[in-house]
């Protein structure tokens, strides 16, 4: 088997598993959706500095949950890795007649497009709950930015499976990791507004300026310039998926 074969057989899977788990679709939107309805128009008339206009506090919560919904579901993308271990299958491919870094390849295409899905999905839902796109230039700016973030934190689901050798440590991840990186990115409310020394570690973030990029983008406003924004998040996309490559390389199959 070619390189590029194993590469469309392992997006094909993903894909195919994602089409088919119609209750993993309807989970992937159900939480961001949750707090779209309970802050986002709950708090609707809360004025948020910087955006003007009615519905200030849904227009600044909308691309943070878009932010979410990629951090998690990409995230969780590497970390099927595990999974496959647990069942054999990554056994299987590491025995097949193609690089593992083909593996890898087709893993983070799939991973990517799943993602990509559902912040795409997040998006449409916000569209009818009120939220509106400037224009056809802002949609591809930040559909550039959803590619960087699911990217970037699929490379780090990457790096947490190959460190991992079972499914036993995924509650430190979730509680140890994905959620400080959700709630340290100013995804639901400012990062000038944290002290200061929490805020050093916002800066650390890269879904800081993931989701200061789709505001950037959506919004017309930004914390930091949609310039360093596109620089970290294109840095920072291409070391977490060339260390997730590295490590899941150097990686047992069982």
């Amino acid at each position: 088997m070619s390189a590029r074969a194993a590469v469309y057989v392992l997006w094909l899977r993903a894909l195919k598993r994602f089409w088919r788990s119609k209750s993993q679709i309807i989970g992937s939107i159900a939480m961001p959706l949750f707090f779209l309805g309970f802050l986002g128009l709950g708090l609707n008339r809360m004025a948020v500095p910087g955006i003007a206009g009615e519905g200030n506090y849904l227009r600044f919560l909308v691309p943070g949950i878009i932010g979410m919904s990629l951090l998690f579901s990409s995230t969780f993308a590497g970390l099927s890795v595990l999974w496959d271990r647990e069942f054999g299958f990554l056994k299987e491919i590491m025995v097949a007649p193609v690089s593992r870094l083909a593996i890898v390849l087709g893993r983070t295409a799939g991973g990517l497009t799943t993602g990509l899905i559902q912040g795409l999905l997040l998006l449409g839902v916000s569209v009818i709950l009120g939220f509106r796109i400037p224009g056809a230039g802002a949609f591809f700016l930040a559909f550039l930015f959803m590619i960087l973030i699911a990217s970037t934190f699929n490379g780090l689901g990457l790096v947490l499976a190959s460190l991992m050798k079972d499914m036993q440590g995924f509650g430190l991840v979730m509680n140890f990791v994905i959620f400080p990186i959700f709630f340290l990115s100013g995804a639901m409310y400012p990062v000038k507004n944290l002290p200061a020394g929490i805020r050093v570690l916002s800066y650390a973030d890269p879904l800081t300026y993931g989701v200061d990029g789709l505001r950037s983008a959506l919004l017309d406003v930004s914390a930091f310039g949609v310039g360093l924004d596109l620089a970290v998040m294109a840095g920072g996309a291409c070391l977490m998926l060339v260390l997730g490559a590295v490590l899941f390389e150097k990686s047992e199959s069982v």
